[in-house]
Formats: structure tokens, C-alpha cells, sequence
């Protein structure tokens, strides 16, 4: 079933979604740095990137499974996004960017099921077109296109499982709980 409008109640919780997820992913940056500093000196620094990417592509699948209404998940993934940057992270305003490559990221898994599956194969394929959109932005941001081969790869089965760990077995878990605490209703 497959809601084609917003009503209030699902843009207080869209608001919500961003907010919550706006907070951990300005906690995330503190994580990336960390793991950064731990991988540098044995040459996987960059891999911080993709190790920790499914935790800021985490409120475009959980909107988008939640309100079941096309953009939903697009617009989740942008305002956790624009919070994370009104908080004050490192990256500013580059961020609104993101927000904006990880919602169609996320929206485009959404999209291939034409928006009437919402189950462990949407959170899949969400997970891989959130890593395929994000890992080509990061081959033009971030120089991905400098890499060897071997590290190309080892970096996008790491963002896949940081993917598919957040962005869908946690997502689901989530939903799940939200279900059994009758706090929505699918």
C-alpha cells in the first residue's frame, strides 16, 4: 500500500526522522575521524569513508519504509543532512550536497519496486543503489578515481556492508519495533 501525499502527521514524523538522524550523523563525524586516525597509518585511511557511510544513508530507507510515499525517502535522507550541517559538522554546507546524493541513492531503491514492496529485498536494493550512487560521488569528490583496483574494491564491498548493515538490517529493526509498539501502522 502506497500513500501518493503527505498528510501532517507524516511531515511531523519526516521533521522527526531528520532531526533524529541529523543529531547521529553529526555523532557519526567523531566515528569517521576516529577511524580515520586509526587507518592511516596502515594505509586504509580513506576506508573510513566507506566503513561508516551506511550510517549516514540510514534516514532515506527508514522514511522511505515508513510513509510509503514516493520522495519520502529522498526528502528523510535531505533534512537529516541539513541538521547534520545546522549542528555544525566539518563538512558545512557540502553536506546539503550529500544529503542530496544519498536521498536519490535511497529514493531509487524505492523507485525500482514501484513503490509497492516494502521488505527485506527494498532494503536491499536501497542498499545497493545507496552504494553505487554514493561511492560514483565520492569517485568525483573525494578522488576515488585515484585508487588502486584492489583498494576500489575492498572500499565498495565495505561501503555495501556498512550499507546494508545500517541502512537495511538496522532500518528494518527499527521498523519492526516501531510496528510491535503499535507506533505505526502497516
Amino acid at each position: 500500500m502506497t500513500k501518493r501525499s503527505l498528510h501532517l502527521r507524516d511531515i511531523i514524523l519526516l521533521a522527526l526522522i531528520g532531526i533524529i538522524f541529523g543529531v547521529i550523523y553529526f555523532a557519526a563525524g567523531f566515528v569517521y575521524n576516529g577511524l580515520t586516525v586509526l587507518l592511516t597509518p596502515i594505509g586504509y585511511g580513506p576506508m573510513a569513508n566507506d566503513l561508516t557511510m551506511g550510517i549516514w544513508c540510514m534516514a532515506g530507507p527508514l522514511a522511505g519504509f515508513l510513509l510509503r510515499t514516493p520522495g519520502a525517502a529522498f526528502l528523510g535522507e535531505f533534512l537529516g543532512a541539513a541538521v547534520e550541517m545546522l549542528l555544525g559538522d566539518q563538512w558545512g554546507a557540502v553536506n546539503l550536497i550529500s544529503g542530496v546524493v544519498q536521498g536519490i541513492g535511497s529514493e531509487l531503491g524505492f523507485t525500482f519496486t514501484l513503490y509497492k514492496m516494502y521488505n527485506w529485498l527494498t532494503l536491499l536494493i536501497s542498499s545497493f543503489t545507496l552504494t553505487f550512487v554514493t561511492f560514483g560521488w565520492d569517485w568525483f569528490r573525494n578522488g576515488y578515481n585515484h585508487f588502486s583496483s584492489q583498494m576500489l574494491i575492498i572500499m565498495l564491498i565495505a561501503r555495501f556492508i556498512s550499507m546494508f548493515v545500517f541502512s537495511g538490517i538496522l532500518v528494518k529493526l527499527i521498523t519492526n519495533l516501531l510496528q510491535r509498539a503499535h507506533l505505526i501502522k502497516h
